[in-house]
């Protein structure tokens, strides 16, 4: 064997044999879906219809934000006990605890939200994602005196909302207070106007309904990752998960003209503004 053969083979061996060194840069990083087609669920998880006297309109999203992202271990993890990866701001400015939407983090569709060190991360495979959705901005469409409008609505659906004031399609809207789950203000041709829904009834899908209970008002949504996510500690690549969020049918209101139109002028109440289902897929970046 000549000496250029030998040192072929002993770079082919250091080749074949030597893994990749773990990267220490290596990042998880978490994206949403708005998907308009995924089933519609209930607060069990469960295939959700629109009750009979409501009516529901899928809407066009821009912008989404969360206050809290957990990875789940077993469907008997409960609430705080898998691995927290992100947790948003708080204050007590407004008198009781509450979501600090100064410092919040709106992203639109497949904009990354957080990235975390995956060297962050205790190793283990995870099989569930829980994630406090906390803002929502979309248009939708409304009926008023036969005329049919296209406005933006920002739906507050956190457990408790402090806001000083945010900007709704170049409208500076003023609060200086804390809002409850189901807060939301809409505009249209610079007109706005705001309202509440009803204390519990914002939507939030639980699968583990019965085994990891979430608590009233938490908008905490469950998801299962179908094929588990492993964390070993070695990672040598970044991980992706995409959040996948039913938006089918997610904005509900009581009809008072059953024509299937939202028309608040005839007195027609929002009811509901909960997401409707996560679906999180993971992919090697």
């Amino acid at each position: 064997m000549t000496l250029i053969a030998a040192v072929s083979m002993i770079l082919l061996s250091c080749s074949k044999d030597t893994p990749p060194a773990p990267q220490p840069g290596s990042k998880l990083i978490i994206k949403f879906k708005f998907n308009e087609t995924q089933e519609r669920l209930n607060n069990l998880g469960e295939p959700s219809a629109v009750p009979d006297g409501n009516a529901a309109q899928t809407p066009n999203f821009n912008f989404i934000s969360s206050h809290y992202i957990e990875l789940g271990q077993t469907a008997t993890t409960l609430l705080g006990d898998g691995d927290i990866i992100y947790q948003g701001k708080e204050t007590n400015a407004g008198g009781s605890k509450a979501i600090d939407f100064d410092q919040a983090i709106l992203v639109e569709e497949n904009e990354e939200f957080i990235s975390v060190p995956l060297k962050s991360i205790e190793p283990g495979i995870y099989n569930w994602v829980r994630v406090s959705l906390s803002y929502q901005e979309y248009e939708i469409n409304v009926l008023n005196e036969g005329v049919e409008y296209t406005g933006t609505l920002a739906s507050f659906v956190g457990y408790n909302n402090y806001i000083t004031s945010f900007d709704l399609n170049g409208n500076t809207i003023a609060v200086n207070n804390n809002k409850l789950q189901g807060y939301w203000v809409f505009e249209t041709q610079g007109l706005t106007f705001e309202g509440q829904a009803p204390e519990g009834a914002t939507t939030v899908p639980n699968p583990l309904f019965n085994t990891s209970p979430i608590p009233q008002g938490s908008c905490v949504v469950t998801g299962q990752i179908v094929d588990g996510l492993t964390i070993t500690g070695n990672e040598t690549q970044n991980i992706e998960i995409t959040l996948s969020l039913s938006i089918n049918n997610s904005f509900e209101w009581v009809e008072v003209n059953e024509d299937g139109k939202y028309e608040p002028s005839a007195g027609e109440q929002v009811v509901d503004m909960g997401l409707r289902g996560l679906v999180p897929s993971v992919s090697l970046q």
